[in-house]
């Protein structure tokens, strides 16, 4: 059973290097322990930077997660709104988690 946590990982997308290290990061330690759902992808832009919009060239298996933009000066709702939604989505996991957890003990 995969664990009931969640990871959420900010990098710039402006940034190669940056791409790169979250794969490795995703890859080694959060592929393993964690479903799709239970990691969120924040790509921070600079005011002025790339099109906010524009998915980064992301692998296969990072594509799969969630990806919110960020731009904290512009649009700091957005970002907000998005990880209470990721919050949300993990404290129902984890209690999903802990009753089926229960009913293992009770059965």
């Amino acid at each position: 059973m995969k664990d009931s946590h969640g990871v959420i990982i900010v990098f710039n997308a402006d940034i190669p290097s940056h791409l790169k290290e979250i794969e490795m990061w995703h890859s080694n330690f959060i592929q393993q322990k964690l479903q799709e759902n239970q990691c969120l992808l924040i790509a921070h832009h600079k005011p002025g930077s790339a099109d906010e919009a524009e998915r980064p060239n992301l692998s296969p298996a990072l594509g799969k997660l969630s990806l919110v933009h960020s731009n904290l000066e512009e649009d700091p709702e957005d970002v907000r709104m998005e990880f209470v939604k990721y919050l949300r989505d993990v404290v129902s996991s984890l209690s999903e988690s802990r009753d089926r957890e229960e009913m293992s003990i009770i059965t």
